[in-house]
Parts: C-alpha cells; structure tokens; sequence
C-alpha cells in the first residue's frame, strides 16, 4: 500500500507500523547529508559500492523470499551504501544496505536512536552512523561477530570516522560540521 500513497509526502513502515517524515529536514541536516554523500560516493570510485540518498527506499523483508508487496519494513535513511547489486531494484534497494547513516532531526531522533538502531542491527547492518548536527558528534555502530552491535564509538572534536564497510575511507569530523551553515 505504501506505494499508493502520495510522492508529495514521505513516510516509513517499520514493523508495519506508518511514520510520518515532515517536516522536511533542516538546512544543517542537507548540508551534513551532501558533504558526507560527496565524500563517500568520490572514495568508492571503482569499488561496486554505491551510495543513494533518500528518498531512497530501503525495503527490509522477514525473510529472504518474503515478496515484495508483503514487505512490512520499508524505510528511507538518509544515506545508503549498498555493495552487493542484486540488492537494487528500480524503486530502491531489497535487503538491508551494508551502511546505512541517519542524520539526527528534532523529530526523527527517538525513533533513529532505538528504533532503527534495533531494526538495522536485526537486518544484518554491517555499519550504521548516526550523527547529531546540534551536538557535532557521531556514533558508530559495527556489527560484531554474533550479529550485535556492540556499545558504538562516539566521536567528537578533532575525531576522525572511519568506514570498514568502505575500508580507508576517513571523514574528519571537524571539516565535516564546518560544513552546517552559519
């Protein structure tokens, strides 16, 4: 049914249940969005990894053979990364992405700190950032070896965040929030 509804409003299922994505996001959360999509998409170059912005959707299935139009767990983070291409489709990507990156809004912070945390984490998430423009930190989720995603890494100041989804990849926290605007 979520396809039925209107391209003028945003809106996620998790677990079946419909969230709202008014109002848009902030000028700061764009900004943040753009440089990092920037930075991602210049470093994987000829790596097969590919990295989507939302509106992107993310359909997230009980099960592997689980039919499309049964899917109860259709999201849109902020930024994707995906390596594997029998992942995507022409309405986004089938499966959980290998890196997913939510940028914190007043709106969306619950829900992106527990609810999406615990979602990515059973979908198989390898990577998942979650970055708070009005704190300037970020948390990095990596999955461990039992599936789980250990307490993350928070990183602030002159920190350096570091993909091993995309290993070498290095974004500098510090160039990163200089990009909100004043």
């Amino acid at each position: 049914d979520y396809r039925t509804w209107s391209e003028d409003e945003r809106w996620e299922l998790i677990d079946g249940v419909a969230y709202d994505m008014s109002p848009a996001p902030s000028t700061a959360h764009q900004a943040l969005s753009t440089e990092l999509a920037y930075a991602i998409r210049a470093f994987l170059g000829r790596s097969g990894c590919r990295v989507f912005a939302a509106p992107f959707d993310v359909l997230l299935p009980a099960a592997p053979d689980q039919p499309e139009d049964e899917v109860a767990t259709v999201v849109q983070p902020d930024l994707a990364v995906v390596c594997d291409p029998s992942r995507l489709r022409g309405f986004g990507c089938f499966g959980a992405p290998d890196w997913i990156i939510e940028i914190l809004s007043p709106y969306t912070s619950r829900r992106d700190m527990i609810a999406k945390l615990a979602l990515y984490q059973r979908h198989g998430v390898r990577e998942y950032w979650v970055v708070d423009p009005g704190n300037r930190f970020i948390h990095v989720y990596l999955r461990g070896a039992d599936g789980r995603y250990p307490e993350p890494a928070l990183l602030v100041g002159k920190a350096v965040a570091r993909s091993t989804v995309c290993e070498g990849l290095e974004i500098g926290l510090e160039g990163l929030f200089a990009a909100i605007p004043a």
